[in-house]
């Protein structure tokens, strides 16, 4: 019987039925039989292998950093927070594969020794510490299954260890780690300190200078210089004013001494008050009461002496003279005249004392008025100097007080940061933590299970490969189909 390629028998062939398709396994019984009980038989070890190995898991969630409130008006609601790349999520993964994360992972957990009681230890009997550590960090990476959840944000980490609190510790640990190296490296070191101590210095010099401008004022006894300068200048205005209204005054009160001096002159210090005429009547009642004594003086003369005597004479005389004076005074009319000071000339003249005297108060006012203006203008050119020490105290303090603030509103960012962080309030967080696995990682049942299936997928498989590999011709139905030829006898194969 002709050999022919199994390929052309089956390119050839129409329609296979269910006997043709079954047949196989029938004709390879023996491989199929064999590489079942292969499949079977290493399913029962790996049962036995797996039944005994516990894996935790921890998940991981990303987050985008965390962004500072931005101080503003407008309502910051609904603003959208882009979604974590796949670099982000690369990055993380490779840092939880970091050495040093291991490395603390491995001693934390001892796990040194387990590479001191396996064979390595044999290959290498002068390894140090040093070395087992890194072994272990080295195969600790290798157990470690660290992968991206599909279409999520998580990060599934797997772990798998016969001792089950081992698996725990080992994931507990990493996590741990995780999360300090992540605040490290995407947290600036030593920020918080800094701003402290710039705080702390701030504040130091914000007190150094009130300490300063507190002494300023109590030495200069000024509270307001600037105040006191802008009064303090009205004050010279209006005394500059003041003087300059002393000095016309004073002007005025010499130009009214001297016209009043010149009016004066012009005017008599006494007038005629009243004036009456009267006759002699009075002065001849005077005169006849003098001849009657002259008369009766004669008489009693005349009693004593004689005529010729001299007081006798003398008494003829005087009645002679009196009597020619009342003849004479019969002929006459006198006027009286009153004369009294010029109610004029003394106004002129208490007009022109009160003019001396205002020009001597006025000149004493302008004086004055120059020394106080000059005092003022020294003064002002000292509060000037004051004020500008002052503006420059206040200036400082100002400027130690917005650094101050600056510094401890920085400082209070940090701090509260700080405690985000230390809370997990970051970009990362563990969002399924690891748990002490009590059930083993695959149970013997499914074992068992996988492998029944598993055993008929391989062993079906291997059957039609051996069919597929062996070239030979086996029904007369294939004999016709490839060689297109009658069969006249076929003849059943039998055991010798």
């Amino acid at each position: 019987m002709a050999e022919l390629n199994a390929e052309d028998l089956f390119r050839n062939k129409s329609a296979p039925t269910l006997r043709d398709l079954l047949a196989p396994l029938f004709r390879r019984k023996r491989a199929f039989a064999f590489t079942y009980c292969g499949v079977m038989l290493g399913t029962v070890l790996a049962a036995f292998l797996f039944n005994g190995t516990h894996k935790a898991t921890m998940e991981i969630l990303l987050n985008n950093e965390r962004a500072e409130p931005t101080v503003t008006s407008e309502s910051t609601q609904g603003l959208s927070v882009p979604r974590v790349g796949d670099a982000e999520i690369a990055s993380e993964i490779e840092l939880l594969k970091s050495p040093k994360i291991l490395q603390g992972v491995v001693t934390a957990n001892n796990l040194q020794d387990n590479e001191r009681k396996s064979f390595t230890h044999y290959l290498h009997p002068g390894a140090d510490e040093a070395w087992y550590i890194a072994r272990a960090t080295q195969h600790l990476g290798g157990k470690l299954d660290i992968s991206q959840v599909q279409k999520s944000n998580l990060i599934e980490v797997d772990y798998k260890s016969s001792d089950p609190q081992l698996a725990y510790n080992v994931l507990q640990t990493l996590g741990k780690l995780y999360l300090e190296q992540h605040l490290a490296v995407h947290r600036p070191q030593g920020s918080f300190a800094f701003f402290a101590s710039q705080t702390e210095k701030s504040q130091r010099a914000l007190a150094d200078s009130e300490a300063r401008l507190a002494d300023f004022t109590k030495t200069t006894g000024t509270v307001a210089p600037d105040i006191q300068r802008a009064e303090m200048a009205q004050q010279v205005v209006n005394s500059i004013a003041a003087m300059q209204s002393a000095r016309q005054t004073v002007e005025a009160d010499k130009r009214r001494i001297e016209d009043e001096k010149e009016r004066m002159k012009l005017t008599p210090d006494r007038s005629l008050s009243q004036e009456s005429t009267d006759s002699a009547q009075a002065l001849m009642q005077q005169l006849q009461a003098q001849l009657l004594a002259a008369e009766i003086k004669k008489i009693e003369l005349m009693m004593k002496w004689e005529p010729d005597y001299p007081l006798v004479k003398e008494a003829d005389q005087e009645i002679a003279q009196t009597q020619a004076a009342i003849v004479s005074a019969a002929k006459q009319q006198y006027i009286n005249q009153t004369t009294d000071r010029d109610p004029t000339f003394e106004l002129m003249r208490e007009d022109l004392a009160k003019a001396e005297a205002d020009l001597v108060f006025h000149q004493a006012l302008a004086g004055a008025l120059e020394n106080s203006i000059h005092t003022l203008k020294m003064q002002m050119l000292d509060l000037d100097q004051k004020a500008l020490t002052q503006v420059d105290l206040n200036r400082e303090v100002k400027a130690n007080e917005a650094n101050y603030l600056l510094y401890l509103s920085k400082r209070e960012q940090e701090r509260t940061s700080d405690a985000l962080d230390e809370k997990r309030i970051a970009n990362v967080a563990i969002a399924v933590p690891p748990i002490v696995p009590v059930l083993p990682w695959v149970g013997p049942v499914l074992v068992v299970s996988c492998g029944i299936v598993l055993g008929a997928f391989v062993s079906t498989g291997a059957a039609f490969l051996a069919e597929y590999l062996n070239p030979s011709l086996r029904t007369p139905d294939e004999v016709h189909d490839v060689l297109r030829l009658p069969v006249l006898a076929s003849f059943p194969e039998r055991s010798a």
